[in-house]
């Protein structure tokens, strides 16, 4: 072990708070169901504590690595900066509710030692993901998401949650038998280099410009299976089969937004910015996230089951990161990282209004939401903070990174990156407010579909607590963000850092 320190304990600490708690929750029996409950939380709450211990030094100036060999010669490296921090203190802080949100809403349900130990183990790699400090521990954290994250999938054990599991590993193990290919290659051409700021390709522009440029592409394709840039998105709907707390995992934590940090990660501290600009790459990954972004708001105008409505919301939102990456400037650049953050908070708490509706009504469809809200008024107030963020309205976190986005496509002379924006923006008002319509102002039916009761609360106040306090943060996010502490301030030095002289 290279150059380990005591505070360095922090990260390895990280990540074993929830893979330890998966393997113990393993081999509780279902009846342990109080103890199950705490560990839950005393692992969700031990990384909260560890994250920002880790956010305080950081802010102190010291210094986080890791690095153990793998195999003779490839290094295995943790390490904390920026970028990662920022995207693992989203994935502790929404495990934490998602924690909370799962053990109201399987309450009841058989096989929790299975589905907790699994949704451990899940957490784990999305943070092994985000501290990783090169390719090779990046790919292995990958593809233990993948690994981890399908008995999830298939938790009910139907033959459409089968089928859509089937789907799914298809599409991540492709993904991942591709990625695994561009990592070997670029290994052989640079080593095995750690992620750097402006990346780490210089020296190889010259000598080896086509193989870099096919070594972008292969890392786009295995990448961009979980990132769901079409047509590389069709798991992510039929994996839609899954619990309500599995779907928020998904598309706001753990899969969908470590494709998206992953390409981030390779074209800004694999390739560099500039360097991919100059190998002629990111404008066609900007066109992909453009059409990405325009099919899913399409498709998801058509869909009248929430849930896939909400899923094909996501191939479409989660593009902006992909979009602000592709396109050269420090606006642009700010409009996409933010949005790594408030896409997660706005739809995290999309999908636990969802799934408390399915829990507490029976409510699937968009078509069944007539009066919703006054049956669920705070429920249903959540979910219309996370809409109409999502949509852009100001002051809420999603219009920050339209913003941002729009500023910086004017920036860099790409206009027609505007009208994308803008096309995307009616189209999200298209497919929100009509349920919006439904949940407030339309008159409730007589009797919900398969009502449940859940005394003095419209629902369990687990299910309730988690989408309030996410919601609140969609606010918080988009009120404050010229503040100090705000997701925005955090990604100003990110972006300082890479366009800085």
């Amino acid at each position: 072990m290279v150059g380990v320190n005591a505070h360095q304990v922090i990260l390895p600490g990280i990540l074993l708070s929830s893979f330890l708690t998966g393997v113990i929750i393993f081999f509780l029996k279902e009846e342990k169901h109080r103890l199950r409950t705490w560990l839950n939380l005393l692992g969700a709450g031990l990384k909260l504590v560890l994250v920002a211990a880790l956010l305080a030094g950081i802010f102190q100036g010291q210094h986080y690595s890791l690095t153990m060999d793998f195999l003779p010669g490839i290094p295995f490296a943790l390490g904390a900066d920026a970028n990662s921090v920022l995207f693992v203190t989203l994935s502790t802080v929404l495990w934490f509710w998602t924690t909370l949100y799962a053990v109201g809403y399987l309450e009841d349900s058989p096989h929790r030692s299975r589905f907790f130990g699994f949704f451990s183990l899940c957490v784990t790699a999305t943070t092994g993901i985000a501290l990783s400090a090169n390719l090779v521990t990046f790919l292995v954290f990958y593809e233990l998401l993948t690994v981890s994250t399908y008995p999830l999938v298939v938790h009910r054990g139907t033959r459409e949650a089968m089928r859509g599991g089937r789907m799914y590993l298809a599409y991540t193990l492709a993904g991942g038998t591709v990625l695994l290919l561009a990592v070997v290659w670029f290994c052989h051409l640079a080593g095995p280099v750690g992620f750097k700021e402006r990346g780490v390709i210089e020296v190889l522009m010259v000598s080896h410009r086509g193989q870099l440029q096919m070594l972008f592409v292969l890392f786009m394709a295995g990448i961009g299976v979980k990132a769901a840039i079409v047509p590389l998105h069709g798991w992510l709907p039929k994996a839609m089969v899954a619990p309500a707390p599995v779907s928020a995992l998904l598309h706001a934590v753990a899969v969908v937004k470590a494709g998206a940090f992953g390409i981030v990660r390779v074209v800004y501290d694999v390739y560099g910015v500039e360097n991919a600009a100059r190998l002629g790459v990111l404008q066609p990954l900007a066109v992909a996230a453009a059409v990405t972004i325009l099919y899913g708001s399409t498709r998801a105008l058509f869909q009248d089951e929430l849930k896939k409505r909400l899923a094909f919301s996501t191939v479409s939102q989660v593009s902006y990161i992909v979009l602000g990456a592709a396109i050269i400037g420090p606006l642009a650049t700010l409009g996409g990282l933010v949005h790594l953050v408030h896409q997660g908070l706005m739809k995290i708490t999309l999908f636990f209004g969802a799934g408390n509706y399915a829990e507490t009504l029976g409510v699937h469809r968009v078509s069944e939401m007539n009066g919703v809200g006054r049956r669920m008024p705070l429920t249903t107030a959540a979910f219309s903070v996370a809409a109409l963020g999502m949509i852009g309205v100001p002051p809420l976190a999603g219009a920050i990174t339209k913003s941002y986005l729009n500023q910086g496509a004017a920036a860099a002379g790409e206009h027609w990156v505007g009208l994308v924006l803008t096309a995307s923006s009616l189209l999200n008002a298209a497919y929100f407010l009509p349920i919006l319509y439904r949940a407030w102002l339309l008159s409730p039916p007589k009797n919900w579909p398969h009502p449940h009761h859940f005394g003095p609360w419209e629902t369990h106040w687990m299910l309730l607590a988690a989408p309030l306090v996410t919601a609140a943060l969609v606010i918080w996010a988009g009120v404050f963000a010229d503040s100090s502490f705000s997701p925005l301030a955090w990604v100003k030095l990110i972006v300082a850092r890479e366009y800085g002289p």
